[in-house]
């Protein structure tokens, strides 16, 4: 396939110079979300449709933490390790936990888990099992006094944990219209969009919503291994 003229050239390599990243940074994007306001979109997973929607969902919480410094870091990471049996002793009690860490990323506490189910009764679940594990760290989270202790407060302690669950970007990319439009009716006029807005619509939201989760992630069960399938096949490594 023969390349395009000059000016198709020229056009295709905006998105590498420098003036022009700024220019989009700083002026068109700021005057995109003027004239089109976007409201941050809630997270975690959205109501399930189908049975199959229930299982294997993500919950990615981020908690920025009070003290920004490396012994803040220190002091929740001992908070965590002084409480790590009964952390994973109440998880596992749980019942519909397929995993979950700790991890610390740019003075955030981040709990990336894996379970099953509502995401409602999931939090609540496991405030009856490690809330008493919940209430040591939280002392060390930002807005988070309020919900402790969480086993009086379950209500507003889900209601927090929802706020701060990263907004999980839909697996087709044009279902972010629906999403869009309902967070902002009555104002929404309900007219479909076309398909060329959608690359705004994206970069409007992660303007919203700095910290987002690509899709709901792949979700499966282990078969086969590679490994196996190559040693039945007699075809080795």
């Amino acid at each position: 396939m023969a390349d395009g003229g000059w000016l198709d050239r020229f056009v295709d390599s905006l998105p590498t110079r420098g003036w022009f990243k700024f220019i989009s940074n700083h002026l068109v994007v700021p005057l995109w979300a003027w004239r089109e306001p976007t409201p941050r979109l809630p997270g975690g997973p959205r109501p399930a449709t189908a049975p199959g929607d229930g299982l294997q969902r993500m919950m990615n919480l981020i908690m920025p933490l009070k003290e920004k410094t490396p012994i803040g870091r220190a002091r929740v990471a001992v908070a965590i390790g002084q409480n790590l049996d009964a952390l994973y002793t109440g998880l596992d009690n749980v019942g519909t936990i397929h995993f979950a860490r700790f991890v610390i990323v740019d003075n955030n506490l981040c709990m990336m888990s894996v379970y099953d189910g509502d995401f409602d009764s999931y939090v609540r679940d496991f405030i009856v099992s490690i809330g008493n594990v919940f209430d040591a760290v939280l002392q060390f989270i930002e807005d988070a006094d309020d919900v402790v202790p969480t086993r009086r407060n379950v209500e507003k302690f889900v209601a927090w944990v929802h706020a701060r669950d990263v907004f999980q970007l839909p697996d087709f990319a044009t279902d972010l219209f629906a999403l869009q439009a309902a967070a902002r009716r009555p104002s929404a006029d309900g007219s479909p969009r076309p398909l060329t807005a959608l690359p705004r619509a994206v970069i409007l939201q992660l303007r919203a919503n700095r910290n987002v989760s690509l899709g709901s992630g792949f979700r499966g069960y282990a078969g086969f291994s590679a490994a196996q399938i190559r040693q039945r096949l007699g075809i080795g490594w």
